[in-house]
């Protein structure tokens, strides 16, 4: 079989299931690379098959030796043409890697908004991981979510708010530097937006987890945020996406509230900006990605979604070197939000245009090189083999 990487816009349609193998294995390899470390040993990972949440579960896998359960919407191969997605072959290698090695990896495939995937997962809790959870992670990342009591379907929206903004943008699939216009979102766009993205669905989890009796004493529970900087605040933390991150931390408070009579713990984490299948479609984003990535490199400390949740496990959330704000969210957001790295990243930005940002003046390269291995293309240490859809449909997630 050939593997195709299909493009429209921002947005990839193909992918290399062999690929994603290596792309994991990778991923794994890094992380034992930086050594064991004292970490969870029964971890519930809520949107775990890429980017954030499958980094979350290979360094807590492979560096704590966790036990983890995965909860993810995916699809599988179809045909030749419809071989599914990447999130799919992930998720499925992880758990031959993590088995491989004497660990527990469940995977459940579904709709994690859902009242089944709820009781599934505290069901498998319950009877085959051991009774407990000792910390759970949402990381989510949906543009649609279906209301399990009323069946009303609502679609999140990336605008502003009451502004319009002009900036530039790329293309990927037409290799193209625009000029793109972003209009102000109405106020239902920003209610359905905080519906889908904010913390309403990290609070039933937790509501139902604790009802079950399914959380261990001391249980910490994390929800990924970012917040950005001024350069990217009148699309982002200014915006629709913005105002569902500031839900989190909202339904945060709650979640500390009720779990205080088991000692548990909900942290806002402000991630880094990372290239993912979510963030490449923001509009202006790839173009801040590329004057901020050319200048990390050179300071030495660009980090892919690997490295970045590695060092926050590792380092700061089961290390000794945390770093919270005042709002007593964790800061690993501190190497990109540097002025230093802020202003020298405005100035670049400031000078990049169609004929110059694929160059290597810019970080083009690493940006595309990333987001390319999101669907398990231009892959380190990629080795092709041959295999037929038969055995892609036979593979068991």
């Amino acid at each position: 079989m050939k593997f195709e990487h299909k493009l429209r816009g921002n947005v990839s349609f193909g992918v290399n299931p062999i690929g994603c193998k290596q792309e994991v294995l990778n991923q794994i390899n890094y992380v034992k690379e930086q050594g064991a470390y004292d970490g969870p040993k029964k971890v519930l990972i809520i949107g775990a098959s890429s980017s954030y949440g499958l980094a979350t579960r290979i360094s807590l896998a492979f560096g704590a030796k966790a036990d983890t359960i995965g909860v993810s919407f995916e699809k599988g191969p179809k045909s030749e043409k419809n071989l599914g997605t990447a999130g799919w072959y992930n998720n499925i290698y992880f758990k031959q890697f993590a088995e491989a090695e004497g660990l527990v990896a469940k995977n459940f495939v579904g709709d994690a908004f859902s009242h089944e995937s709820k009781a599934e997962v505290i069901e498998y809790i319950k009877n085959e991981f051991g009774g407990k959870v000792d910390l759970v992670v949402y990381s989510l990342a949906s543009g649609v979510r279906v209301d399990p009591d009323t069946g009303v379907r609502y679609n999140s929206v990336i605008k502003s708010i009451n502004q319009t903004v002009v900036g530039p943008h790329i293309d990927i699939s037409k290799h193209e530097f625009q000029e793109h216009t972003l209009e102000p979102a109405t106020e239902e766009e920003i209610a359905n937006t905080v519906k889908v993205m904010g913390g309403e669905d990290w609070q039933f989890w937790m509501e139902d987890l604790k009802e079950a009796g399914v959380l261990a004493d001391g249980v910490l529970t994390v929800n990924y945020s970012y917040l950005g900087s001024d350069l990217n605040r009148p699309y982002y933390g200014g915006g629709t996406l913005g105002r569902a991150k500031a839900d989190c931390e909202v339904k945060a408070a709650n979640i500390n509230a009720s779990l205080a009579d088991i000692n548990g713990k909900a942290t806002i984490v402000v991630a880094t900006a990372v290239t993912t299948k979510a963030s490449s479609v923001i509009p202006f984003f790839p173009v801040y990605c590329l004057g901020l990535y050319r200048v990390m490199e050179d300071n030495g400390t660009h980090e892919t979604p690997i490295m970045h949740q590695d060092r926050i496990y590792r380092t700061m959330l089961y290390g000794n070197a945390p770093e919270y704000d005042d709002e007593g969210r964790l800061r690993p957001d501190n190497w990109e939000l540097d002025p230093e790295v802020q202003a020298a990243t405005e100035a670049l930005i400031m000078t990049i245009d169609a004929d110059n940002f694929d160059s290597d003046k810019t970080g083009y390269a690493v940006f595309m090189k990333e987001f390319n291995n999101l669907s398990g293309f231009d892959v380190d240490n990629y080795v092709d083999e041959e295999v037929t859809l038969e055995e892609l449909m036979a593979l068991e997630y």
